[in-house]
């Protein structure tokens, strides 16, 4: 299952502070088996969080034309 987290978040939040936003926003375990999506406060930037077989994957989208 994939769950947004509603608002902006703080894009510079490494691995383990996305991981404590899971269980403060949205209610869940996040070393669930659950995709987590997160957007800045432009929504032109995405980071998607999920446990894998061994730890915490973190995906990151950059648009081409916002890396300077």
């Amino acid at each position: 299952m994939v769950y947004l987290a509603t608002g902006h978040h703080y894009m510079r939040k490494p691995i383990n502070g996305l991981a404590l936003v899971v269980p403060e926003t949205l209610g869940l375990d996040a070393s669930s088996r659950h995709w987590f999506l997160f957007c800045n406060r432009g929504r032109d930037r995405i980071k998607i969080l999920h446990w894998g077989a061994n730890g915490f994957w973190l995906h990151c989208h950059l648009p081409h034309s916002g890396i300077k």
